[in-house]
């Protein structure tokens, strides 16, 4: 075969093996391709289905609605309110509309219908509907009454959102503390979020290309669960009272801030909590902020010394000079005594005596009756950020430790331990557990658990209180506390007065300034600790502090429903010849009004000034004559007029409203311009009326 046959078969063979190769290549491509065609149609089918479906829709968490916070009588003191966010699709409205005018006239409907619902300007109301956006979403929330005016309209949507709203923010807002992106921060909020929160739903968004929501295309997959309800023990009326009272003492006294607590010392039911600092109203200081206590704290030690059997009230005491060196510290009294019994030691607050009398006692004794009364523990009350306070074992103490102890230093407390331990006082030596909650609910409104009254420990013999309180009645009749003095019924308490601690001692001329009392001192039902923090000129517990809370007393029974067992304060009235006061108009005088308890029982009432009652009494109670014919029982008064408050400051219209028996609600700014019932509207006992400020509306 020639060279040119021989190349000629070569240039085919190649040229048909270069076909095959080029086939099989072909061929292989071609099967790669079906199979995974077929893997992702058919193996890979479900997973895929779920990648596009996420980036069209998502899923979302439906927050449940967080459960009601209510005060003791059922009152609403935190709640959730529905609220609504609006959006447009522009593309959507006048949708299905040919004619380009109709067209137009149906968006400038719906821009007046979005403005006339939302209060928002009808400029912006167009734009949103002119928009060439997909969607665009109204600023603000806007309450229920948009879902009505809204409803059915193309291309406008709503997202129904949770807000929390406190009706009496203001009077609790430490307590109740806040929500913050669905959790609550801070006081009872924070405490029992697990059982406000609930249990949140599911839901399905659509989304734009662009991967943002649809408002108005989810659908919900699970409900969400509302969460329960957490009841305290708070009254909204003492509470109310208790914030008036201390942010006037604040202000008169040009105090930096302070604290007051109103406690039932049978239960250790916590009735009124209540700080101020700064004009800030949402701190705790009652249970996180300790002070040295001073004087308030000398009861505690009269009544280990008693208790030890380590002296007695009638025991001599010399002051001397009220001064006394005790090792290498100098102790002073404000007023020399000279020569006096521990009962009067006590109840002029002498420091000398007080210290002299301690020197009785081992350190065991008096660290552990301390402790006993609660101090330098936590006291377990349901909020969190309680501090423990500080008080130091004897092995830490220095020679000057037990002097100082005696007189309220080199210990630190915190308000609550120091009305809890009043409260041990006042009900026979037993401390009790605070409670601030009465009990919690589910969704259902069914009781899930209740706290009932717990004894921590009975911490001296019912004889001991009873002999202490009888010298603290004295303080408060004769001694540093007689502003806190009542006409009617006898209160024990004790003032104090201690240097406030800076970051390097001492701080110059600031002080505490403190006062605990109970009422009756007979039978006492309520507690009342008040505390000032670096008051201004005159800084002695008994000037400052005592007469905030000779103002709470006076309001507490001014109230038409407080939280106190009426039968007993009538029988003490009648044992001590007193009558209570009753819900008869003043004919002359300017003394307080005051509704009592004793039914069947005709009184009138005399002002201070008139000289019926005695000196700082804001009024007294005296029998009439008997006549059926103008006897007046409680039964009769079912109604009361409405006062004219126009023109008076909120504290004082809150006062003459309370007065007459009535709740109060205030929401406004400045000057009070009226009341909703109007003044002279009859109103049956413990209705609300709503004071008007600037801005409120009849």
């Amino acid at each position: 075969m020639s060279r040119r046959a021989r190349g000629s078969k070569g240039f085919r063979q190649t040229r048909t093996v270069r076909r095959r190769i080029l086939l099989s290549g072909w061929l292989l491509v071609g099967g790669v391709i079906l199979w995974r065609s077929a893997e992702l149609q058919i193996v890979e089918a479900s997973d895929w289905r779920a990648v596009a479906e996420r980036q069209h829709h998502s899923s979302s968490s439906v927050p449940a609605a967080r459960g009601v916070i209510r005060d003791r009588d059922g009152i609403p003191m935190a709640v959730s309110h529905d609220v609504f966010r609006v959006a447009v699709a522009p593309q959507e409205v006048g949708h299905g509309i040919r004619e380009p005018a109709e067209r137009e006239a149906a968006r400038d409907e719906v821009a007046r219908l979005l403005a006339q619902a939302t209060g928002l300007p009808g400029s912006r109301t167009g734009d949103a509907v002119s928009s060439s956006r997909s969607w665009v979403v109204l600023p603000g929330r806007f309450g229920p009454e948009v879902r009505e005016a809204l409803a059915g309209i193309n291309g406008v949507h709503l997202t129904q959102e949770a807000r929390r709203f406190y009706p009496h923010e203001s009077m609790a807002r430490g307590v109740m503390g806040v929500v913050i992106d669905g959790m609550g921060t801070g006081g009872v909020e924070q405490g029992f979020d697990h059982l406000l929160r609930g249990e949140p739903g599911e839901e399905i968004l659509a989304r734009d290309p662009q991967g943002r929501h649809l408002p108005g295309t989810g659908w919900q997959l699970r409900a969400p669960r509302p969460g329960g309800e957490v009841v305290l023990t708070l009254d909204v009326d003492l509470q109310e009272i208790a914030r008036e009272a201390l942010k006037e003492a604040v202000e008169s006294t040009g105090a930096r801030g302070g604290d007051i607590l109103i406690t039932d010392p049978d239960t250790g039911e916590i009735l009124a909590m209540y700080s101020l600092r700064d004009g800030n109203e949402a701190g705790l200081s009652t249970i996180n902020a300790p002070y040295e206590p001073g004087s308030t704290l000398k009861p505690f030690t009269v009544a280990a010394l008693l208790a030890h059997d380590a002296a007695s009230l009638t025991d001599s005491l010399d002051t001397g000079n009220g001064s006394w060196r005790v090792a290498g510290r100098t102790l002073t009294d404000v007023h020399p005594v000279g020569r006096v019994s521990l009962a009067q030691a006590l109840r002029v607050s002498s420091n000398v005596g007080i210290a002299q009398a301690a020197q009785t006692l081992s350190p065991a004794q008096q660290y552990e009756m301390l402790r006993d009364f609660g101090f330098g523990m936590a006291t377990g009350i349901h909020l969190p950020g309680e501090s423990t306070g500080l008080l130091r074992r004897p092995p830490q103490w220095s020679a000057q430790s037990p002097a100082s102890l005696a007189i309220g230093y080199e210990i630190s407390v915190t308000p609550l331990q120091m009305a809890m331990a009043y409260g041990a006082l006042a009900n026979g030596g037993r401390l009790m557990e605070p409670r601030i909650v009465k009990e919690l609910r589910g969704p259902d409104g069914l009781v899930r658990e209740s706290f009932p009254p717990r004894v921590v420990r009975q911490v001296v013999p019912k004889s001991v209180t009873r002999d202490v309180n009888q010298v603290l009645v004295d303080a408060v009749e004769e001694g540093t506390g007689r502003r806190a003095r009542l006409s009617t019924f006898a209160v024990a308490g004790k003032s104090g007065t201690s240097r406030a601690y800076g970051s390097n001692g001492y701080a110059r001329g600031e002080y505490f300034s403190s006062f605990a009392g109970f009422f009756p001192a007979e039978d006492p039902q309520l507690v009342i600790f008040v505390k000032l923090e670096s008051p201004k000129g005159t800084y002695y517990g008994g000037a400052t502090a005592a007469p905030v809370t000779l103002t709470t007393m006076e309001a507490v029974l001014a109230a038409r429903t407080p939280p106190m067992d009426r039968r007993a304060l009538a029988t003490l009235a009648r044992n001590s010849s007193a009558v209570l006061p009753r819900d008869l108009p003043k004919p002359t005088g300017d003394g307080v009004q005051t509704p009592g308890w004793g039914a069947g029982t005709p009184v009138r009432f005399t002002s201070a000034g008139a000289g019926a009652a005695p000196a700082g009494a804001p009024w007294s109670a005296q029998s009439l004559p008997s006549d059926p014919a103008s006897e007046l029982t409680l039964g009769s008064l079912e109604s009361s007029l409405v006062p004219d408050v126009a023109g008076l400051p909120v504290r004082a219209a809150v006062r003459r409203l309370h007065a007459h028996g009535f709740r109060v609600e205030w929401t406004g700014a400045g000057r009070i311009r009226g009341t909703t019932p109007a003044a002279g509207t009859l109103r049956p006992p413990g209705d609300t009326v709503r004071l008007l400020g600037r801005g409120d509306r009849d």
